[in-house]
């Protein structure tokens, strides 16, 4: 098995119980964790609008970088696990969710469809609701298919999905007056 990073999209729209998305997104890195996928970075909790329906709730997004010598097979099927445990049904693709967790890049591994497992995220460096987390932790990451850096990714994806895509203020609610970028003076 390779040895390396491990990255791993989280996002969340729908409140989970009486938890905020935010608060799923703090739950879901304790889990991780739990599971066995040692957190060893992350990012700030992101803002990004629903796709692709953007009536529905903005989501949270986050990026963890973790350490595991568990398989890329055994890390998704634990993400999948997780993503039950906090009550997300795969029903209609794209719909609003309370948890949702990608595997990203798993040590640089290529896989491809895998029992449903394709390595790197196959959809990864067009969304700037990934890349731009990612960057705060991983700068130097490099797609393991194009060998692409993360700023040139960054740099080609649409000015208005990246303008739309924001860090949240530590500590902040999600909820329209509260979506804050630091720096944006809301």
């Amino acid at each position: 098995m390779q040895s390396g990073p491990i990255y791993i999209a989280l996002g969340a729209n729908l409140p989970l119980g009486l938890c905020s998305p935010r608060e799923t997104l703090a739950r879901a890195r304790r889990a991780l964790d739990d599971a066995g996928l040692a957190l060893v970075a992350t990012s700030s909790d992101w803002h990004s609008p629903a796709w692709p329906d953007p009536s529905d709730p903005p989501y949270v997004n986050a990026v963890v970088e973790v350490a595991s010598g568990q398989s890329a097979r055994a890390i998704l099927d634990r993400l999948h696990v997780i993503e039950t445990e906090f009550g997300r049904e795969r029903s209609v693709r794209n719909a609003p969710r309370p948890l949702d967790l990608d595997l990203i890049d798993c040590r640089g591994e290529q896989i491809e469809g895998e029992g449903g497992l394709v390595l790197p995220h196959p959809r990864a460096i067009g969304r700037a609701f990934v890349l731009l987390p990612l960057a705060e932790i991983a700068p130097d990451w490099r797609d393991p298919l194009s060998g692409r850096g993360i700023a040139d990714l960054i740099k080609a994806l649409p000015e208005a999905d990246c303008s739309a895509t924001y860090a949240l203020q530590e500590g902040g609610k999600l909820s329209p007056d509260s979506l804050a970028f630091a720096g944006r003076g809301d």
